[in-house]
């Protein structure tokens, strides 16, 4: 009788854990809009698999009348499962018990999980719903962020971390998740911030609402902190998901590769007709990147910040690959201080996950303007051209179109690295536009002509034809072909298929100093 006794005192402490902050609680998340942090998980997973630890975890805390307060798992549920079969670690934060917050039991859950992760070469994934700091606890809780905080670090480029917010994100607690890999939130219940409202109130005047300062569009547009903003928290789960149907479990792994009904010798003769013939007229790189990779599988990221660049996921004849394209129907595809931090940081992303990185040029230049010179964008235009030379996955470049000054080195040139860089008949390769290089090259002709509009139009026409064109640049070896638009995707992929079993070393170092 004792064993069943003990058995079911088990199973009575088992479920008190599942109840949480209690029925009333649970409640009120519901009323909010929001699941509880066990229903979220239950989403998240593959039915049935997820495997708790921890879950009798409660705090120490004596003061402040905390002794006469303990739930079983201090706020936060922890655990393994799988997605799509494969393992994954993950903590969801339960607001129903002390709303979330974070003290030193929960931090070492969490802390726990990130160390197993790490040994076995999983990734990580934070469901954060948390009032911040659990002030009752003081610099404690303060130690258990910094905790998790170094273990973010330690893993960053070891095993992919995906943040989900879907509830409040406050103070210390928003560094944990912009460190990771990836920000999902959800609109209408996450936000986000450094100080709230009610502080920048008093210190600044200012006037501003939760959803205003740090909610899922604001983040996604503004400030380019989310990398994606989805409908509700079920949407921003199956994000988490879809994203890590692209990557490898950690950076020894390759990326998970999918059956293909795609042709990968498809030839799409509307590739033909994409871009206009006039250089000054717009078009949308997503009509090229959506008819060279496998029909279906294109997933943008960051796809409301900084629209001058394209950045996401597709696969090429079923290979995962990384996808950055200069958008020529937002300020012409120039790049900027925000375009060149996008796609530096994902350039990384795919590096240290082993993904190859195809690049799509269609570049008029760096933005100018006092705004762009002040805010640093030498310093920043930099990173792009840092994370290009840094990254040895392998690297496949095409210029569709414009491909002028710096911006033609920065976009994963041949001098850079790229493996195999091609370009179509449409390209223009040079240090500036023709209208600009005539003005300065001839402009005592222009200026001592009978009609020096006349003249420089013509001058403009025979520089177009002599330069403007790829042909000088593969007479270098700058590109390895000019090919037709319509076999893009069959010289693509053969080309990554080459890439396959490259192996690039660089010299030995701690790490190099990229231009932050």
């Amino acid at each position: 009788m004792a064993g069943d006794e003990r058995i079911e005192e088990l199973r009575r402490r088992k479920a008190l854990a599942k109840e949480g902050g209690g029925k009333d609680r649970i409640e009120a998340q519901h009323g909010k809009g929001k699941l509880t942090a066990r229903e979220r998980v239950g989403l998240l997973l593959d039915p049935g698999t997820f495997v708790e630890t921890d879950a009798f975890v409660e705090h120490r805390t004596t003061d402040f009348g905390l002794d006469a307060k303990r739930f079983p798992g201090d706020g936060v549920v922890t655990g393994h499962g799988t997605i799509d079969g494969r393992t994954v670690f993950v903590f969801s934060q339960d607001f129903t018990v002390f709303g979330g917050s974070l003290g030193e039991m929960h931090a070492n859950k969490i802390v726990k999980i990130m160390d197993t992760a790490m040994k076995v070469g999983a990734p990580v994934i934070g469901l954060n719903d948390s009032g911040g700091a659990r002030i009752q606890e003081g610099v404690i809780s303060l130690g258990g962020y910094a905790e998790i905080f170094f273990r973010n670090v330690l893993a960053s480029g070891v095993v992919p971390q995906i943040s989900a917010i879907l509830g409040p994100c406050a103070g210390g607690a928003v560094y944990s998740p912009a460190m990771t890999d990836f920000i999902v939130m959800a609109k209408g219940t996450a936000n986000m911030f450094i100080t709230g409202p009610e502080v920048i109130k008093a210190v600044t005047g200012e006037d501003v609402t939760f959803e205003e300062l740090g909610g899922a569009m604001t983040h996604a547009e503004k400030s380019g902190v989310a990398h994606f903003a989805a409908d509700d928290e079920k949407a921003a789960l199956r994000t988490v998901r879809k994203i890590l149907s692209y990557i490898p479990s950690n950076n020894v792994d390759d990326p998970p590769v999918l059956e293909s009904d795609d042709d990968p010798n498809r030839a799409d003769s509307e590739l033909a007709t994409v871009v206009p013939r006039e250089p000054d007229k717009p078009y949308d790189i997503r009509d090229v990147i959506s008819r060279v990779v496998d029909r279906g599988s294109w997933f943008e990221v960051h796809e409301r910040w900084a629209p001058n660049i394209v950045v996401g996921f597709a696969r090429l004849d079923g290979h995962p690959v990384g996808v950055v394209g200069n958008q020529p129907k937002v300020l012409a595809g120039t790049l900027d201080i925000a375009s060149s931090i996008k796609a530096s940081r994902f350039v990384r992303f795919c590096d240290c996950f082993n993904l190859p990185l195809l690049t799509l040029v269609d570049v008029p230049g760096f933005l100018p303007g006092t705004a762009q010179e002040y805010g640093g964008i030498i310093r920043n235009g930099a990173k792009l051209l840092y994370a290009y030379s840094e990254a040895t996955v392998p690297k496949v470049t095409v210029i569709t179109r414009k491909a002028y000054g710096g911006a033609y080195d920065v976009m994963c040139s041949k001098h850079i690295r790229g493996d195999f860089n091609f370009a179509w008949p449409s390209a223009e390769l040079a240090v500036m536009g023709p209208e600009g290089a005539v003005q300065i090259i001839f402009k005592k002709e222009i200026e001592e002509a009978k009609e020096p509009k006349k003249r420089e139009k013509e001058l403009v026409l025979e520089y177009r034809d002599r330069f403007a064109n790829p042909y000088i640049a593969a007479r270098m070896g700058y590109l390895d072909d000019v090919i037709e638009p319509p076999e893009t995707r069959p010289r693509v992929i053969n080309a990554f298929a080459v890439l396959r079993t490259k192996r690039e070393t660089r010299p030995a170092k701690k790490h190099g100093n990229i231009p932050l």
